[in-house]
């Protein structure tokens, strides 16, 4: 039996020119906005694994309508819900209020009026204008340096270096570098074991990280294997402390395994 699915519609008013919006004179560039932007709303933190969406467009005035598992509506929404109840997004994911964001800014830009809705409720949407603010409270947003342990599997980039760096914790991260900091590689640097130290944004509210905007600081070989060779070596530094320390009790008591 096929799952039930459902849908949400992204409905804009506005003009072309002197032109009325319609699907024959609404730009393909505004289009790829929406189409990238819709995975963000509705899958911010695993697009790995959702389901499908599909897509089409139609007349009165734009009509973009997006259909997918009817989990995905429900879940969406409640998100709706609580953006129109609330009037901010500082809630949301930040892959979910950055898409918010990019289709107000349109909204002012272009003199657009969205209205987003869902099939799962008639009387639930959210309107954005040109007079309305959709955007977080940067005040909630600060500086802060986090580091990460992954396998780098890609770097480059010609006009906006980068390396990818696939995490157990936070998935893939983008991470922007300087193109001096590649030039200066020795040797291979993809398929191997890293840590790296990045200085980005966090939600003083929530502790939440922003991954797409990451910069390098440092980049340190990172081998996870245990060493005990090194371990003793470090031991013997400390002198008489440790002397008949059983290392293996030792590692499993500060695990908490004991």
């Amino acid at each position: 039996m096929e799952p039930k699915s459902g849908t949400i519609e992204i409905h804009i008013n506005g003009k072309n020119g002197n032109e009325p919006l319609s699907p024959d004179n609404f730009d393909i560039r505004e289009v790829k906005k929406l189409l990238d932007g819709i995975e963000d709303m509705l899958f911010p933190n695993n697009k790995n694994s959702r389901p499908m969406v599909s897509y089409s467009i139609e007349s009165g005035s734009v009509r973009n309508i997006f259909r997918t598992s009817m989990q995905t509506v429900v879940s969406f929404t409640a998100v709706l819900n609580m953006i129109v109840t609330q009037q901010s997004i500082d809630d949301l994911e930040v892959n979910t209020a950055r898409a918010i964001e990019s289709i107000q800014q349109s909204a002012k830009q272009n003199d657009y009026v969205f209205e987003i809705l869902t099939s799962q409720s008639d009387q639930i949407a959210l309107k954005i204008t040109p007079e309305t603010n959709f955007f977080r409270n940067e005040d909630l947003w600060v500086d802060a340096e986090f580091f990460f342990y992954g396998e780098l599997v890609n770097a480059g980039g010609k006009n906006e270096p980068n390396i990818h760096l696939v995490t157990k914790e936070v998935g893939t991260l983008l991470i922007d570098v300087d193109k001096e900091f590649l030039k200066m590689q020795d040797g291979n640097i993809l398929y191997k074991d890293y840590g790296v130290r990045v200085q980005g944004k966090q939600n003083v509210a929530t502790g939440e990280l922003d991954k797409k905007n990451l910069k390098l600081i440092k980049l340190v070989d990172y081998n996870s294997r245990f060493d005990e060779q090194y371990l003793s070596t470090l031991i013997s530094k400390v002198g008489n402390k440790f002397k008949g320390l059983d290392v293996d009790n030792w590692i499993h008591e500060i695990r908490g395994e004991a």
